[in-house]
């Protein structure tokens, strides 16, 4: 075993020492360690219950004979950190969480792991230390939290951040979005909708590092602790197995996991994040390749913000299992790929059936025959940016109107917030990417607020910075090369007029190329608007969006 390296030997003698400080036993240090990676903290609804999740964990390892260890690692709660400073420190948390994983397996020499999370860059940061350390490890999340109810109608968290749209508006009066805040999210777990949180945890069943159910069964429901006592015990038996990471996360995983995140039309930042587990596993996968499956692969669900079901919805219509079976029988999925079950796919999904139609639509009255998530390039995006599609309005699929240039987010939200912008204008956000942010802040106020408003059906938002699962509308975010790389999105100015075409998955500014350049040489040096601290050395390290904004020196 791995940790033999610590506790077997004679000059291993200090080091028992230490372990029976820790209350070892000698038969104990002849087990399996299982590190169990605790993201718990009191400020993350999605975490506050992971004590009692990572227990269960500890009870599968110890049934099925390993010696459970935990230990914690940091979490941002993305809506608390919203709009504000905080969010600068969102995406950058993501590189810390893998980091300070590494060093608690390398240091301790632990057999195998079962990751404990739930929320936006915890669950990609955890996933990116399992293929980094290629140690046995499957992943267990909180799970989703239950929708609200409002006035007869389950609600989620966008449905508030919307909400101040609506008052602004004088379409809700503040005291029913008093109301609506008592209500939106009930009680512990990952935020209702498929934001982000919810996708990444669906997307890990998908890419086969969970086991099924890990990305629907809800947060309160006794079958989460189940599957957390499940994730454990497997756990053992991947080390016994000798079944690591570079067996699962393989090019087919990888494609699997792009196909069921276009038919669940997941968060625009599924993309970012596969893209960087994809570096860490060394896997190569262009964004273009995106668009490829998007084409063949038929948009199934429409859940909330792009719908109105939730995930409790989606686990009731039998969850990503079913959704995988129904691709897996249209030939769009790689169903011999491996999975931390040690089965396949095929066996996996085997009969897993839709139990409501109206929540997982079938292949022949799919939505859209295309996913939920589109890549678009051009002259304003030679690398790529992205939207969600699914979440678009018909009538703004194509839109030609004047760019309205911001240099930072709290500008626009202003200008929005103000009524300050006119109908048709594309409302251009920069300098918010993963150096010039820095940390690529989601947009979801500015989102939220338009379509709060009425107004995401003849407003379009383009930026380099990114956007919340949460978000609707014409909202394309991820634009690469980012402004503070100088990418063509530095050069633009109020009143160009920029060509969207989401089915044709163009972005263009109508400028010739000569004018580009000759605006992008007269610019200044960029100069980092945080130079300290972390976010400073994160700053001058991340690469660019279009590689999954991971470390430079890390990128393949």
């Amino acid at each position: 075993m791995r940790s033999d390296t610590v506790k077997k030997g004679l000059e291993k003698a200090p080091h028992r020492s230490l372990f029976k400080a820790l209350g070892f036993t000698d038969k104990e240090l002849d087990r399996p360690l299982i590190g169990v990676v605790n993201s718990f903290n009191e400020i993350v609804p999605g975490h506050i219950h992971l004590r009692e999740i990572a227990e269960a964990v500890k009870v599968g390892v110890r049934l099925a004979g390993g010696v459970p260890v935990e230990f914690p690692t940091i979490g941002v709660c993305d809506g608390i950190a919203m709009n504000h400073r905080g969010m600068k420190y969102s995406l950058a948390s993501r590189e810390l969480i893998a980091d300070s994983v590494e060093v608690m397996v390398e240091a301790h020499a632990f057999d195998g792991l079962v990751f404990v999370t739930a929320c936006d860059k915890i669950v990609p940061g955890m996933l990116m230390a399992a293929a980094r350390l290629n140690v046995p490890a499957i992943v267990v999340s909180g799970g989703p939290m239950l929708a609200g109810r409002f006035r007869g109608r389950d609600v989620s968290l966008n449905n508030v951040f919307e909400a101040v749209g609506r008052v602004k508006a004088g379409l809700m009066t503040e005291a029913d979005l008093a109301e609506l805040e008592e209500t939106a999210c009930p009680g512990c777990g990952s935020c209702a909708g498929m934001f982000t949180a919810n996708s990444m945890n669906c997307l890990t069943e998908a890419l086969g590092m969970a086991l099924p159910g890990n990305g629907t069964i809800p947060a309160v429901s006794a079958a989460r602790r189940r599957l957390a006592k499940l994730s454990g015990m497997r756990a053992v038996e991947l080390v016994q197995e000798g079944l690591v990471p570079s067996q699962i996360l393989t090019p087919a995983a990888f494609k699997n996991a792009f196909t069921v995140d276009m038919a669940l039309g997941c968060s625009t930042n599924t993309i970012l994040h596969l893209t960087a587990l994809a570096h860490e596993a060394g896997v190569t996968f262009d964004l273009r390749e995106v668009n490829e499956i998007s084409a063949k692969t038929p948009n199934l669900c429409r859940l909330d913000p792009a719908g109105p079901f939730h995930l409790q919805d989606l686990d009731e219509a039998g969850g990503i299992p079913a959704v995988m079976n129904l691709l897996s029988e249209a030939g769009l999925l790689e169903s011999e790929a491996l999975t931390v079950t040690g089965k396949t796919v095929r066996e996996n999904i085997a009969g897993r059936e839709v139990k409501r139609p109206e929540v997982i639509r079938s292949i022949d009255e799919a939505y859209s025959p295309t996913g939920g998530l589109a890549v678009l390039f051009g002259n304003l995006a030679p690398e790529g940016a992205v939207v969600k599609q699914s979440a678009v309005a018909p009538e703004m699929l194509r839109h030609r109107g004047p760019a309205r240039v911001f240099e930072s987010e709290e500008e626009a939200v202003a200008a929005i917030m103000d009524g300050a912008f006119n109908s048709g204008e594309v409302i251009v956000i920069r300098y918010e990417g993963p150096r010039g942010g820095p940390g690529m802040r989601e947009m979801l106020t500015a989102t939220a607020t338009l379509a709060g408003l009425g107004r995401d059906k003849d407003v379009a938002l383009l930026t380099d910075g990114r956007f919340s699962g949460a978000t609707r509308g014409a909202s394309i975010g991820h634009v690469s090369p980012e402004a503070a790389a100088g990418g063509p999105i530095a050069a633009l100015r109020d009143g160009d007029m920029i060509e969207i075409d989401i089915p044709g998955r163009r972005l263009e500014v109508l400028l010739e190329e000569k004018e580009i350049a000759a605006r992008l040489a007269a610019l200044p040096p960029w100069k980092p608007k945080i130079s300290h601290g972390y976010l400073g050395r994160y700053a001058a390290q991340v690469s660019s969006a279009s590689q999954g904004a991971v470390f430079a020196s890390r990128s393949k």
